[in-house]
């Protein structure tokens, strides 16, 4: 989620693009690199979120919630609503209880090499709808880095335990009562140091929609697990996921995302005789049909990213190249210019 002084676009006559900033922060407390996220990305936020009528539950359902599933950071989300304790509409964004329904794409798969295993994933959407910001935190004593997702939950991340986790779009709009994924994950990295753990969470905590969320570890236990507001987590052993889950349910998104033809393709590259290495798979996760271009459609893959248990780290990848690497131990700050058009995203 972005606001529209972010973006620029070339001229209508001129072919569609459009120019982002990555943004590299980190910081051991909440403080100046939340209230930068805060005061960058909650005004659109904000209005998304009441244009949508906000939660389906009262802010006071979602601080029990919170209380109830994950007592551990609820002080840590008081923290953070801190940055403007007047504003009700934001402490109950923070608790992403039962939020307006909330879609991305993706894939995501996990190999091993001669680092060990990894996890890489292809983050789909409108590149104007993500806060394109790396965040390296130590908020509650455990170092943990990844990609921003609703200003305080994360899209994918690792941990300084290596437990590498990331989600995608299950392909079902059916919403129930529970948190908003950006949200579980963030909780995952926070508590969690391995696999194992992480399975327990997902098997207890209610999430609003459905969702696929593949996990490694530093031991390589590979798992992914199919989440859904109206039926049990369905854990599987499965090193990939794009958005579908049992089958395709959503026939015009199904087509539109190509979900089974990533699927079939992912498939196909992990089952070879031999694991695919990261340069492989990096081959694989920046072409067509797993990479997608239709930036001007509104659906297009606004980064990849690699992360490795071994190392706590990750590389954040374009078309033309890496990023950089960074690992829990390191301080990341920097800005970098992006530019996304039919060839693919460009690191200028």
């Amino acid at each position: 989620m972005t606001t529209l002084q972010d973006i620029e676009k070339d001229g209508q006559n001129a072919q569609f693009a459009m120019h982002r900033q990555l943004t590299l922060l980190s910081e051991d407390f909440p403080a100046g690199a939340w209230g930068e996220i805060h005061h960058r990305f909650w005004p659109a936020w904000k209005k998304w979120f009441e244009r949508k009528g906000g939660s389906n539950a009262s802010a006071e359902d979602g601080q029990r919630a919170i209380r109830r599933h994950m007592p551990e950071i609820e002080r840590l989300i008081d923290r953070l609503a801190d940055v403007d304790p007047n504003d009700a509409a934001l402490r109950s964004f923070l608790t992403f209880w039962c939020p307006p329904r909330y879609l991305t794409n993706c894939s995501q798969a996990v190999s091993n090499d001669h680092q060990g295993p990894f996890l890489i994933r292809n983050y789909d959407l409108d590149p104007a709808l993500n806060e394109l910001t790396l965040l390296r935190t130590n908020w509650r004593g455990k170092r943990v880095i990844g990609m921003v997702d609703g200003l305080s939950g994360l899209s994918d991340g690792i941990n300084e335990n290596g437990l590498a986790i990331s989600l995608s779009f299950g392909g079902r709009l059916k919403v129930g009562i529970g948190f908003g994924i950006p949200l579980i994950i963030r909780y995952i990295l926070e508590i969690c140091t391995d696999v194992q753990d992480a399975i327990e969470v997902l098997r207890r905590i209610p999430c609003h929609m459905s969702y696929n969320v593949t996990l490694t570890d530093r031991a390589g236990d590979t798992i992914t697990v199919f989440l859904a507001p109206d039926r049990p987590p369905m854990i599987k052993h499965q090193n990939w996921a794009t958005n579908h889950q049992i089958g395709v349910e959503l026939m015009g998104h199904g087509r539109f995302s190509a979900t089974m033809e990533r699927a079939e393709i992912l498939q196909a590259t992990l089952s070879a005789p031999t694991p695919p290495t990261a340069e492989q798979l990096k081959h694989r996760f920046l072409s067509a049909p797993v990479f997608a271009t239709n930036y001007d459609q509104g659906f297009g893959t606004v980064f990849t990213s690699l992360y490795r248990p071994a190392s706590s780290s990750l590389e954040l990848i374009f078309s033309n190249g890496s990023a950089g690497h960074w690992s829990v131990n390191d301080w990341p700050t920097n800005r970098i210019p992006l530019r996304f058009d039919a060839q693919g995203s460009h690191l200028l």
